[in-house]
């Protein structure tokens, strides 16, 4: 297999050894790490966000963790932007740049590129949203079709996010989102990636998001949570919204014991990797699959 030209993305759900298999295929083709998660960009939560281990570091180059400050805020737009100037870079040294995340929509966005929706005030959004909210899920969606018909075939009735979303980009913009996505397009061409989708069985996934759990409380999530708290950030930041931050605090505050920690902390993540693969299903169809006990092969294959 001719990689030279890739750009290798591996997407798969929280815990599932993305990040191993990403170090064990770089050593073998000369390739470098960029991170694709969004919560493992920000400076804080190393050991909370399952940031590789500094030894990994080491062994090759890893780019874009822990870069962002946690006060700021980090778009899918902001990380396409410089996650394109990072590939590039890498390209330049001869080397083959390997994505790696859970992030659906970043590597959504790298492939098929990003909508470029015009900036929405916040006061024009919040009005929707009490829109929504004051009729219901079911009327609001009838009032969008009213407005843009064409939708029914593109938005679920019973989706609430994204229903808010079409009316407020048909009702700010004059234009319906529909066509606001059939304008966008990739940097790169479809043949210059290869895309490996992690395929974990449920049951051994969440034996290892259990251990993980508990291992990221023995190796100092607590002292983490403990500075983050300190800096006050806003609950409206993405970093706010790490898994562990709420269930951690209660600990601190002696609110729950460590075990009930570990627990709570297991189901939300149990919760989210089931979102990841949910994803997968309907937005990773097409990419290759690879189950962690056939990582070996696939590498002696290349």
């Amino acid at each position: 297999m001719d990689l030279k030209s890739k750009i290798i993305l591996i997407y798969g759900p929280t815990a599932s050894g993305k990040s191993d298999f990403a170090i064990k295929l770089a050593k073998k083709i000369k390739g470098e790490i960029v991170n694709a998660d969004s919560m493992q960009i920000y400076k804080k939560f190393k050991i909370l966000t399952a940031r590789p281990l500094k030894n990994n570091f080491q062994k090759i180059k890893h780019h874009l963790y822990g870069f962002q400050n946690s006060n700021k805020y980090f778009s899918t737009g902001d990380w396409l932007k410089t996650v394109i100037k990072k590939i590039n870079e890498i390209k330049k040294r001869k080397k083959i740049p390997i994505l790696v995340g859970g992030t659906g929509l970043y590597f959504k966005a790298l492939t098929e590129g990003l909508v470029e929706i015009p900036s929405i005030p916040i006061k024009f959004r919040n009005k929707i949203r009490l829109i929504q909210k004051s009729i219901g899920q079911e009327k609001f969606y009838q009032k969008l079709l009213k407005t843009d018909p064409p939708i029914v075939n593109h938005i679920n009735s019973t989706d609430a996010q994204r229903s808010i979303r079409a009316y407020e980009v048909k009702s700010f913009t004059k234009k319906s989102i529909i066509e606001w996505h059939k304008n966008t397009k990739s940097n790169f061409k479809k043949k210059d990636f290869l895309k490996l989708y992690i395929d974990h069985s449920r049951s051994e996934l969440i034996k290892k998001i259990n251990l993980r759990t508990k291992q990221m409380l023995d190796m100092g999530a607590v002292l983490e949570v403990k500075k983050f708290l300190k800096l006050k950030i806003s609950k409206n930041k993405s970093i706010s919204k790490a898994i562990g931050i709420a269930e951690i605090k209660g600990f601190i505050k002696k609110k729950t014991d460590k075990d009930e920690v570990i627990e709570k902390i297991s189901i939300k993540t149990r919760q989210y990797a089931k979102r990841q693969v949910t994803w997968a299903r309907g937005h990773m169809s097409s990419w290759k699959k690879i189950k962690p006990e056939k990582f070996n092969n696939f590498i002696k294959k290349i």
